[in-house]
């Protein structure tokens, strides 16, 4: 009995094996099997019962571990952390379970076994963290290879040779490219940062941008096609890149949620104090908004924040909310109508420098310039008068209307030492509305504030007050920096800011 009982125990373990055995094989013999859908499927379901023996690495945090040259048949990886992980010359990684990494695709998992991706197109894949170098080569092939819009966050691509490649739109945060050879690729839009690893790059020259049917000026730089960089030439040539936070909206562009998100972002980071650079329009329908940070801003996580409370805001807020809050705020508004109107009217590459966006300790402050340099893609550049345009905004007399109707529900001061608010207010009214120095949209923006600052004398909570306050005072600063010393509205305002502010119990 106890022979027998042995006998059906070993029978038992060896059937699995020899099952599995036999249907290796039977799939191994045919070839064709691995193309169909349904060969693939038995190989897996295969696999995943032989890797219960096998070792396992699930979920484990593998990063930087070097398996070169190491047999990983059987073994379960499943959901563990690849980053940088090195897997060159792999034995029987086909046969592992690979279940939510990177290298559940194949050509994925040909490239970090082989380091030899040249000419091949890996446009749109998740690379994040892969582990191209190894010691003992010079490094991996990725000539004339295709990273069109490709996650190449915080992968080692060590003394890789990118001659060539398309770089375009391929995201490259965190990622070590020490020693890159990046002569001919295209870099168009590409999404290096601050953490992007570039030293001892070796670069003769590279296109700006993708050559395209319409298009087929790829923008060399140097420009002078005899030209070439000098050792170091490239890094200084792509230093202002680098230290711009770049907010690129590829699709579906939303200028409200834009304004929204961006004042979220401004005032959840003053530290980091984002200055405004330039709106760009890049292809056909994207757009990019520039900003310089303070020095060590992390630009990956600023990034990550205003695109999560973008989509966010897209998706979560009512159009009647986000109607009711741009109309409510004259910053959102007004920061709105300029990206609106700079699709409208916006050629090919245009680009806006302006002053007309600032942050101020954290404040986002949009004043309306006279005139807004638009770069075309051809270089000429115009003068789009009050971009905002027409009657403003708002229409000035309704504004004006508001602002009547807010100070005349503010009472008249009974105390002789302390200033009259609502006279102060009148006459800062009028000298806006009189003023000919103010643009209509300026001047809409200006009698907001003042309407605010009446708000502010009407609220008891402090917070409050201190907020209208200080936001209206820096539009006032950001608008008459435009103007000359000798405008009236520069005379009125220092006269009268400072006793409405004391009016109000806060400092000038």
């Amino acid at each position: 009995m106890l022979a027998v009982t042995i006998i059906s125990v070993a029978i038992t373990k060896v059937m699995p094996i020899v099952i599995v055995t036999i249907a290796i094989s039977w799939h191994l013999s045919r070839k064709a099997l691995t193309c169909s859908p349904g060969g693939l499927w038995r190989l897996q379901a295969v696999i995943a019962i032989v890797t219960r023996g096998g070792n396992s690495f699930k979920g484990a945090n593998l990063t930087d571990v070097d398996f070169t040259g190491a047999t990983l048949k059987f073994c379960d990886l499943r959901e563990a952390n690849l980053t940088r992980t090195r897997f060159y010359q792999v034995k029987a990684l086909d046969y592992a379970r690979l279940d939510n990494t990177y290298l559940a695709n194949s050509h994925i998992r040909q490239l970090v076994v082989t380091l030899n991706g040249q000419s091949q197109n890996f446009d749109g894949l998740n690379l994040e963290g892969v582990n191209l170098q190894d010691a003992n080569l010079p490094g991996a092939n990725l000539q004339d290879a295709s990273f069109i819009g490709t996650n190449l966050n915080n992968a080692n691509l060590r003394n890789a040779d990118l001659s060539r490649a398309i770089l375009k739109q391929a995201q490259l945060d965190g990622t070590d490219m020490t020693g890159a050879i990046l002569t001919g690729a295209c870099i168009e839009d590409w999404g290096i940062t601050g953490c992007t690893k570039l030293e001892d790059v070796q670069c003769d020259y590279v296109f700006m941008r993708l050559e395209t049917k319409d298009n087929p000026n790829r923008l060399r730089k140097p420009d002078n096609w005899g030209e070439t960089f000098a050792e170091g030439e490239f890094a200084d040539f792509i230093k202002p890149y680098v230290d711009t936070l770049d907010l690129y909206h590829s699709q579906d562009i939303d200028p409200r949620a834009i304004s929204i998100a961006l004042k979220n972002l401004s005032t959840n980071h003053p530290e980091q104090e984002l200055r405004f650079v330039a709106i760009e329009r890049r292809g056909n329908n994207g757009l990019n908004l520039r900003f310089t940070t303070a020095p060590g801003a992390d630009k990956s996580e600023l990034s990550h924040e205003y695109f999560t409370d973008y989509a966010r805001i897209k998706k979560e807020l009512p159009i009647a909310l986000q109607l009711q809050l741009a109309e409510r705020d004259a910053e959102i508004r007004t920061l709105k109508d300029t990206i609106e109107q700079f699709i409208e009217t916006g050629t090919h590459h245009s680009k806006i420098h302006a002053e007309t966006i600032q942050i101020i300790k954290g404040e986002l402050i949009v004043t309306q310039n006279k005139g807004i340099n638009i770069r075309s893609g051809g270089g000429n550049i115009g003068d789009i008068s009050g971009l905002v345009g027409g009657d403003g905004v708002v229409n000035l007399g309704t504004i004006s209307g508001n602002v009547t109707n807010t100070l005349n529900q503010l009472p008249d001061s009974s105390e002789t030492n302390e200033p009259n608010i609502k006279e102060l207010l009148t006459q800062l009214q009028q000298v806006i509305e009189n003023d000919s120095d103010l643009s209509e949209p300026d001047k809409t923006d200006l009698l907001e504030q003042v309407q605010a600052l009446a708000e502010a004398k009407q609220t008891e909570e402090p917070a409050k007050k201190e907020g209208l306050t200080r936001k209206a005072r820096k539009m006032f600063e950001a608008t008459l920096s435009s103007l000359p010393q000798t405008a009236s509205i520069v005379e009125a305002c220092s006269k009268l800011l400072p006793m409405i502010l004391k009016g109000l119990g806060l400092p000038a």
